[in-house]
Parts: structure tokens; sequence; C-alpha cells
């Protein structure tokens, strides 16, 4: 998939998002390696019948910025590409087959759309830091 366009800016991504709904992020070794591979819930062991994916679209009650939305989606599983370092952003489409054990849609038919830069994903870290009260619960 070396020929997907790679997103350089948060921005970018925003721009993106705003321009063409029905889109979803993913930390994975990539869309090659995804191919004919859906997720696993690791606790049952069971195949999921599509590939964990996050949500890019914001819900119809956020009334923030959609590069605040953008910000905290992406910051939700960034551990992922910590964990290992050939996992990667990108942004894919395709249908929701069905929802996962954490409630996340699953993705089948899936569409590549473009990589994200690593710089990416350090400006929505970057920006969540200052624009949420980060950590926080609902408990306090």
């Amino acid at each position: 998939m070396s020929g997907l366009p790679t997103i350089k800016s948060l921005d970018e991504l925003t721009e993106l998002v705003e321009r063409r709904p029905g889109l979803y992020l993913r930390y994975s070794k990539g869309p090659d390696a995804d191919e004919g591979k859906p997720s696993v819930d690791y606790e049952s062991g069971l195949e999921l019948p599509g590939l964990s994916v996050t949500v890019l679209d914001a819900e119809h009650w956020w009334t923030r910025s959609t590069h605040d939305w953008l910000a905290r989606q992406m910051c939700k599983y960034t551990h992922l590409a910590e964990q290992d370092e050939e996992r990667h952003a990108w942004v894919l489409t395709g249908r929701v087959a069905g929802r996962g054990p954490d409630h996340e849609p699953l993705i089948d038919h899936v569409e590549p759309v473009a990589w994200i830069d690593d710089a990416v994903v350090e400006q929505a870290r970057e920006h969540y830091e200052k624009a949420f009260d980060a950590g926080r619960d609902s408990t306090g």
C-alpha cells in the first residue's frame, strides 16, 4: 500500500474528515498486513467479523471542533503504536459488520484511504493535552 497518500498534519486530517464522512482510524501494521485477517478478541480468542477501528466522524452531540474530536479519537489507542514500532495509524472506510467487546465498530469491505504520519499522532497528543482535562474520569 505504498501508493497511499500520507496525511502530514492534524489540519490535513481535519479537512479530509470534514470533506469525506464515514472514515475510521486504525493502528496496525497496515492494510496489506490486515487484508483478510479480521481482528481477534484477545480475552476470548474469538475472531471478530471485521477490523477494530475508531470512528473519525464526530457524534451529533459534539459541539466542539472537528479538530478537538480528532485529537481525542487519535489519542485513545496511541498505546498500540507505542507498544509495537511496526504499527502505524491509517485511515480507512468500509462497512460496519458489528461491534467489538469495547463497543468499537468492526469494519469489513475495507478500503484504505491514507497513512497518518507519526508527527500527526504527536500533534494530536499535544492538542489533546492542551484542549482537554486529559485523564479525568466520571468519578471526579
